[in-house]
């Protein structure tokens, strides 16, 4: 298991319980650990930025979680130690799903490290967005040829998969988003109707030209989007919950709906439905789904739309540990296309 690692490494830790992550962290200093049997230690390359890293600060994930407590979803990096039982070679590029991965390098279970062909950055959206969307759609989407399909935010880090993969699947993709830039990205990867929403109307564009409604919805607005979204179902239709991204950096974490009073008797009356899909309730499909997804990709069949911050007016995320604040932000600006990803460089973060 040899290899040359430092005898301390730097990592993010949530210190205080707020949805205003700057706020929330601290780096912490922690001397290298020497993995278990069944255990490895990885050398992050890539993180990926999700919008509840805001809820993990907050502690909304896990209420029985007392600061400090590490924080970060998904990550990409080669393995620089390996117990012996673990499956793994040292310089083995990997990925997982695992608390703590804002971290310079990471100690984790080798039951959670899926092997990757190589350190590509295009292979972190693949995670946490595409994995939430691919599983979402077979599990309780319950997809069919033919269908219409709404995708909102269909411009960020999830939403590009779900239009691709709802159209692999025969569907009609409609897609929301806020910018020009976004539209024609949402032309480029196959979307029927994209709309923007500060320049349309959804509600009346929805009421115009699908007057029957809409089969499927995957949404992770929230809010107003999600009333339309609700009012705009198809007889039989299905909104799928993945997220309520306008409430999580409030105290309560979400916006409550307008139509909350009303909502049974409109699902009853087109005996349509709502369904919530958590990610982390489907970790026996991750691998099976992951490998799909590079499947798709080297085949040039997916498109992993990877967004370093050019735009974010703070620079290129590609300090470390440093640059994952500002990335944070960027994300609630509206203004990211695809996955935002911090990469680490080649040494040490310097903070």
């Amino acid at each position: 298991m040899a290899a040359q690692i430092p005898k301390a490494f730097q990592r993010l830790m949530v210190s205080s319980l707020t949805p205003k992550f700057r706020n929330a962290i601290s780096v912490e200093t922690v001397s290298m650990v020497t993995p278990g049997p069944k255990e490895v230690v990885v050398k992050n390359r890539f993180v990926g930025i999700n919008a509840s890293d805001v809820n993990f600060s907050a502690g909304r994930y896990d209420p029985t979680k007392v600061p400090p407590f590490q924080i970060g979803f998904e990550g990409l990096g080669v393995v620089t130690a390996a117990g012996a039982e673990s499956r793994f070679k040292v310089g083995q590029p990997i990925a997982y799903l695992h608390d703590g991965a804002f971290s310079e390098y990471k100690v984790l279970p080798s039951k959670f490290a899926i092997p990757i062909p190589s350190l590509k950055a295009e292979y972190i959206p693949l995670m946490v967005s595409g994995l939430t969307a691919a599983i979402s759609f077979d599990e309780v989407g319950d997809l069919k040829k033919g269908e219409t399909v709404l995708i909102t935010a269909a411009a960020g880090g999830t939403g590009q998969f779900a239009v691709q993969l709802a159209k692999k699947a025969g569907c009609h993709v409609i897609g929301t988003c806020s910018t020009e830039a976004k539209m024609e990205f949402l032309k480029s990867i196959g979307c029927d109707r994209p709309i923007n929403y500060k320049k349309e109307d959804l509600n009346e564009v929805l009421k115009t030209e699908y007057p029957k409604g809409v089969d499927v919805v995957y949404e992770s607005v929230g809010a107003q989007m999600f009333d339309t979204c609700v009012n705009r179902l198809a007889v039989k239709g299905r909104l799928i919950v993945i997220g309520f991204i306008t409430g999580y950096k409030s105290d309560t974490g979400y916006t409550p709906i307008r139509g909350g009073a009303t909502l049974p008797p409109k699902l009853l009356a087109k005996s349509a439905s709502v369904r919530g899909f958590f990610l982390f309730h489907y970790s026996n499909l991750w691998v099976e789904y992951l490998q799909r997804l590079v499947s798709l990709y080297h085949a040039g069949d997916l498109v992993s739309e990877v967004d370093r911050g050019e735009g974010s007016g703070t620079g290129v995320f590609n300090k470390g540990l440093q640059s994952i604040p500002d990335a944070v932000e960027y994300l609630y600006t509206g203004q990211s296309k695809g996955k935002i990803i911090v990469e680490f460089p080649e040494g040490n973060s310097k903070l």
